[in-house]
């Protein structure tokens, strides 16, 4: 067993990567992912940004989320991908588009090493903001 030294936390795995407590912000959220995805993330985030300036940022279901009057779409980082989670109405409307992504309800993975598709992630984030608000 690994004992984190910061949170106290027992894991079967040593060096697990893990949250010792819950992000607050996006910043914090995006510091605490392990340094070779953290750019990919931020190019996520400023392509939201971008997209849909209305919104605001905030952490909700302990992800970075872009919320306006309700959640719009989130992103995290995953082991394996970047997930993208616009709901099930998005996933469909754009399902022409995400053919080439694993897709289930509501999410779109986005394996790290394939290039980040910021149009697309920017037109499902405008859809989303046109049909949620």
């Amino acid at each position: 067993m690994w004992k984190c030294p910061k949170c106290g936390r027992e894991f079967a795995r040593q060096e697990q990567q893990h949250y010792c407590g819950k992000p607050t912000t996006v910043d914090e959220y995006i510091s605490a992912q392990d340094e070779a995805v953290q750019p990919r993330l931020r190019e996520v985030r400023a392509a939201l940004h971008a997209a849909i300036p209305e919104a605001e940022e905030r952490m909700s279901w302990s992800m970075p989320t872009f919320w306006r009057g309700r959640n719009l779409i989130h992103f995290a980082a995953a082991k394996k991908h970047l997930g993208l989670y616009p709901g099930g109405e998005a996933t469909a409307v754009f399902a022409e588009e995400l053919r080439d992504y694993d897709v289930s309800k509501g999410t779109i993975r986005i394996p790290w090493d394939r290039e980040l598709p910021v149009e697309l992630i920017g037109k499902i984030a405008k859809w989303c903001y046109e049909a949620y608000t």
